[in-house]
């Protein structure tokens, strides 16, 4: 599973991180995170607000810090 987040690199963007990150390990998914902080890239994948997330390239997550329980069960 790759989880992409797509930011600035902010406080918000590394807390959507740590959520997905405690999200995968609780449900014992094994991972890789990609960050994407160009701004053309952003753009290029269609987010139109920060923070994003996607899994395996679907934008699941988007201007908004989701919490692990709530990408929990976007991921089950």
């Amino acid at each position: 599973m790759k989880f992409t987040i797509y930011g600035s690199g902010c406080a918000k963007c590394n807390q959507l991180t740590a959520n997905a990150e405690e999200a995968a390990k609780a449900l014992g998914l094994t991972y890789e995170v990609e960050k994407v902080t160009d701004v053309n890239n952003i753009i290029d994948a269609g987010v139109l607000r920060t923070p994003a997330l996607a899994v395996d390239g679907e934008i699941a997550v988007e201007g908004k810090v989701a919490s692990a329980d709530d990408i929990k069960k976007l991921l089950s």
